[in-house]
This record gives structure tokens, sequence and C-alpha cells, in this order.
């Protein structure tokens, strides 16, 4: 099934041999250039502040992006494009379009570390979540798939959580940024659909940026400390690394507790399962109490359920019916009343 993976899949790749890793270790220490406990990454002119969710902190400079691939298929057409506003971190993006329309909303698509992009090359996925008429954007998160590499075997996603989140917000609105320079994009009609760690980001990305206006969460993480008390999916010989004072301090910002109140112009949907356990059920419940009133909250009491509310592409109708043009629209936010909030949050934080 496209929308998750089950637990087993889930389980970090970090040990995969990759045989240059050490040998580049300090190579690659010195091309993010970070600082122990400093939160900010600087290469080659960039300057990025991982611990805020606003790219107004940081100083991202794309390249121009290279059009790598193109396919022409009977029910959308696909493009692969490789963008990079970091040294060293080249992202390929998929844009999947539907046929027949010049103009379209669309979906970015982030899946749960250790996703790959090998759902964007699938056909049948692409006919599914460009059906109606909606585009589909997707990547993978930072230290995710071919985003990790030239890294210390030792660091994972997990390891890196405040880089791996704070650079993924920035990635989101980056990607906006650049598909606001298309003209086959309606940029009022962005939604966001995430899926566990890509979760996560979509919430602090609708949170900073009000251009996306419809956000569809499978299983978010979050709650960071139940979250890495009691998640299996860290290695208990790593637990207690990550449940030290400094640790929970830096992410405690990228908290999606945290923001979730603040998502209050946006259609938004949590989706939960309830027998997934990569999610602990303490921080399962937080997550939901933090929602807003207005949240659309969905509980599957297990695999089989999940699979009958979503399958054949079902669980994708959600969030273009709500970039829908004919669906009743909901207040609207002000970008400078936005960046407003996420500024004073940040501040209380600091």
């Amino acid at each position: 099934m496209e929308a998750f993976a089950p637990i087993s899949n889930r389980i970090p790749y970090r040990r995969h041999c990759r045989i240059l890793a050490l040998c580049l270790f300090s190579f690659a220490a010195a091309a993010w250039g970070q600082q122990p406990g400093s939160g900010a990454g600087r290469q080659a002119g960039n300057i990025e502040d991982w611990s805020s969710i606003s790219l107004g902190k940081s100083e991202l400079h794309p390249e121009p992006p290279l059009l790598a691939e193109k396919d022409d298929e009977r029910q959308f057409d696909r493009e692969l494009i490789q963008v990079k506003w970091r040294q060293g971190d080249p992202i390929d993006l998929y844009v999947i379009k539907p046929k027949g329309l010049n103009r379209f909303p669309a979906v970015l698509y982030l899946y749960s570390y250790p996703a790959e992009t090998d759902r964007f090359r699938d056909n049948r996925y692409c006919a599914r979540v460009t059906a109606g008429g909606v585009a589909a954007i997707g990547f993978v998160s930072a230290l995710t798939g071919h985003r990790y590499q030239n890294r210390p075997m030792k660091q994972w996603f997990i390891s890196e959580l405040q880089e791996a989140l704070g650079s993924s917000a920035h990635d989101v609105q980056m990607v906006l940024n650049y598909l606001s320079t298309r003209d086959d994009v309606d940029m009022t009609r962005i939604g966001i659909f995430g899926t566990g760690s890509g979760a996560s980001i979509a919430i602090l990305a609708a949170a900073a940026d009000p251009r996306i206006k419809a956000v569809d969460l499978l299983d978010p993480w979050g709650d960071w400390p139940d979250f890495i008390a009691g998640s299996p999916l860290i290695p208990d010989g790593e637990r207690a690394n990550y449940l030290t004072q400094d640790f929970l301090k830096k992410v405690s910002p990228l908290d999606p507790v945290q923001w979730l109140p603040q998502l209050k112009s946006q259609h938004i949907r949590i989706q939960q399962l309830i027998t997934d356990s990569v999610t602990p059920k303490a921080a399962k419940e937080r997550i939901a109490s933090a929602a807003p009133k207005a949240v659309q909250l969905v509980r599957y009491q297990n695999d089989p359920e999940l699979y009958a509310a979503s399958s054949g592409g079902r669980i994708f109708q959600w969030i273009k019916d709500q970039l829908n043009p004919a669906a009743e629209p909901k207040p609207s936010v002000d970008r400078q009343d936005a960046q407003a909030g996420v500024r004073k949050i940040e501040q209380n934080n600091n």
C-alpha cells in the first residue's frame, strides 16, 4: 500500500555499508560546518538556522533547476528536476502533472524516513495521485534516501533530528518558491500530504508558510520526549543519547505538538493507526489533543481497517477535495501575520 510502509521497512538503514562514508568524514564535517549545539549550518555562502521553521533566519540561494527526465504517459506527465540550495545536497524533485490542464492545484507528498523516491516512478501511483486534476510534487526529506551520503555512518535521521526537521521544513518552503516560478501551478491551491516524519515536517512547514492551504497527516511523529523514550525505531543502545537535556532542548522548537495549534487557517486531517507502534501511544494522544478544534481526526484500529478506507487511491481524495475550487474556502491568513506568529513562538523558545 502506498500510504505507509510496514514497521519492518521503517527501521533505520543507516547501517547499510557505505564504504566511502568513513573516508569522507572529515570532508563532510567541514562541508556542513555545524558547530555542536549551534543549530546552524554554514556552507559556501549559505547560512541555515535549523532551530527555526521559518526561512527568515536562513540564507539559502537556489541554483538554477535542472530537468533530468521527462515522461509522457497516457494519464500524466512526469518531470524529474534536480533542485539545489545547499552544497552537497541536491534534491530529486518529481513534478507529476495531470493531463489536459494548463494550470492545476498541487499536493506535496512527503513520506516517512527512510522512504526512497521509488513510488514517484511508479506509474500506477502517479495515476492515482493525479486523478481528478491535481498535480503531485514529491521528494524525500533530509538524511533520507539519496540525501544520505557523504555523512558519517553514525549519523542518521534521529541522531541529527534538529537538522533533519529544520532543513526539511525549509526545503518545503524552497520547493514552493520554485513552484511559484512555474506558470502551470496554481499557488492559491497548495496542499501537503505527509506520513510519519514527513507528517511532522508538514506541520512545521504549514505553520511557517501560509501558502499551504490543506494538510493531511498520517501517524505524525512528535512530542519528542515521549517519542524518543518509547519508539522502537530508536535502538536501545542509542536511546539515552537522545534523552539528554541538550538534545531535547535543540529539538523542542521543532516539536509538532507546539505548532499544531497554530494551524487555524488550513484544512487539516490527522489519521492515526492505533497498532502502529513507531509513534508511542502517549505521543499519539498529545498530538491529537494539540490539534485545532476544526481538525478532522480519524483513528484506525488495525491495518485492515486503514486499508479498507484508503486503498485504490482513496487516501489521497480528502486533500484533493480540500483544494477543489467548489469547496467553501476557509478564512486566509496574511503572510506577514503568519510569520509574526512564528516569530512570537520562536522568541518564547529562546
